[in-house]
C-alpha cells in the first residue's frame, strides 16, 4: 500500500513541478468550484451482488429506470442553481460523491438543465464495498485539465476496510497551477469515536499529498473538497488536516477551511436529530487565500462575512411533515420521496 501510495505521489508531483505559469490573453472572470453529495446515484443495474441489489428493481426500494431517470432531473436541475450572478455559466469545477459509475455521470452532464455546460467527467472506480465513487466535473472553457491520479486509503489496522479512493485532477485556470482533491472520507457508523481513526488515515492521505504538491511546487495551488463525515472542528480535519479556521492564522504551506465560521454561525449541510452539521468542507491552500497580487485568490462568498457558501433553495428542504425543514431525499427508508439528497451543496468563489 505504501508503495502504491509513493508512485501515485511522485506521478502527481512529476506534472506539478515544472508547471510554468502561464499568462492568459482570456478576459479574467470569477471561477465557482462546487462540491455535492448526490445520495446514492445508482443505476438500476445489479452489478455488485447484495451490495448493489437494494437499487434495483428487485431491491427493496424497487429502483426502476424511472426512478433513476427523476433523480438525474432532480440533481441536474440542483446543480444547474449553482449558476450565480458572478458565475453565471455555472461552476468551473464540481466534485460529487455517492455515485455509482462513470456512466451515471455521462447520464447527469447529458440532461437538460446543464448540457449546455458541456461538462467533462473525471472518473475513478474505487474499491468500496458498496460501489460508491467519487469524481469531478469539469468545464474545460475554464479548467485546463492536464492529468488525473487516485490515492487509496488504506490501513494496516483495518486490512478490511473499503473505502472511497481520493481523486486527484490538475491543470491550469487562467494560467495558473492547481490541483483539486475531492473525496468521501469513511463514515460514523460504529459510532464517532470508534471510527473516528479511519477518517483520520484519509485525512492524513490528503494532508500528505498536499505537503508533497507544495514542496514540489510551491506555486502551486491546491483545492480539496468533499464529504469528509465530520465537521470542521474534528480531530481529522483541525489536527490531521489541519485546516485553520481563520485566514489570520496562516502561514505558508497551511490550509485554510471556510466553513469552519459557518458552522460556528449555525449553518449546515445536512441535519440529524435536529443538529445541523458541515461535513461537506472546501478546503484551500494558504497560497490562495494570500496570493500575490494579480494572482487568482479566494474571494468572500455571497454574505461577505464568510468565504464559503451552502445552497439553501427551498426546494431542496422538505415542507411538512416529520422531517420537515431536513434536505428533501430521494427516500425516507424505502418511500420513495422524488427529492434531491440528504445533503446539501457548498461552493467558493476564485477570482482576482
Amino acid at each position: 500500500m505504501k508503495k502504491l501510495f509513493l508512485i501515485s505521489i511522485i506521478s502527481l508531483i512529476s506534472c506539478v513541478l515544472f508547471a510554468e505559469p502561464q499568462q492568459s490573453k482570456k478576459q479574467y472572470q470569477v471561477v465557482g468550484v462546487a462540491f455535492y453529495n448526490l445520495e446514492n446515484l445508482f443505476d438500476t443495474i445489479n452489478s455488485n451482488g447484495s451490495y448493489d441489489l437494494e437499487y434495483s428493481p428487485a431491491g427493496a426500494k424497487k429502483w426502476d429506470g424511472r426512478k433513476y431517470w427523476s433523480k438525474i432531473a432532480n440533481m441536474s436541475y440542483a446543480i444547474s442553481q449553482l449558476a450565480t450572478e458572478r458565475t453565471p455559466g455555472g461552476p468551473a469545477i464540481i466534485g460529487v460523491s455517492e455515485i455509482e459509475n462513470e456512466s451515471v455521470l455521462k447520464d447527469l452532464v447529458k440532461a437538460d438543465p446543464i448540457k449546455k455546460w458541456m461538462l467533462q467527467v473525471v472518473h475513478h472506480d474505487s474499491p468500496d464495498r458498496r460501489g460508491v465513487d467519487v469524481a469531478f466535473l469539469y468545464r474545460p472553457d475554464r479548467f485546463e485539465f492536464e492529468g488525473q491520479s487516485a490515492l487509496p486509503v488504506r490501513m494496516e489496522e483495518f486490512p478490511a476496510m473499503r473505502t472511497r479512493d481520493v481523486v486527484l485532477m490538475w491543470g491550469k485556470i487562467e494560467g495558473e497551477q492547481f490541483c483539486f482533491m475531492v473525496a468521501h472520507w469513511p463514515s460514523r457508523s460504529g459510532g464517532q469515536a470508534a471510527s473516528d481513526p479511519k477518517r483520520r488515515a484519509a485525512a492524513k492521505v490528503m494532508r500528505d499529498a498536499a505537503d508533497s504538491i507544495h514542496r514540489a511546487n510551491p506555486a502551486c495551488k491546491v483545492v480539496m473538497m468533499g464529504d469528509f463525515n465530520d465537521d470542521p472542528f474534528d480531530p481529522s480535519i483541525a489536527e490531521v488536516l489541519n485546516a485553520k479556521q481563520k485566514t489570520k492564522e496562516l502561514k505558508e504551506g497551511d490550509l485554510f477551511n471556510p466553513f469552519w465560521s459557518m458552522l460556528k454561525a449555525g449553518y449546515g449541510t445536512l441535519a440529524y436529530q435536529d443538529a445541523w452539521n458541515i461535513f461537506d468542507n472546501i478546503v484551500v491552500s494558504e497560497n490562495l487565500v494570500n496570493a500575490r497580487a494579480g494572482e487568482l485568490r479566494l474571494l468572500k462568498g455571497t454574505q461577505p462575512k464568510f468565504y464559503g457558501n451552502i445552497y439553501r433553495a427551498s426546494f431542496l428542504f422538505q415542507q411538512s411533515g416529520q422531517y420537515k425543514g431536513y434536505p428533501l431525499r430521494t427516500f425516507v427508508g424505502n418511500d420513495f420521496q422524488g427529492g434531491y439528497s440528504d445533503h446539501l451543496p457548498v461552493y467558493i468563489f476564485i477570482g482576482k
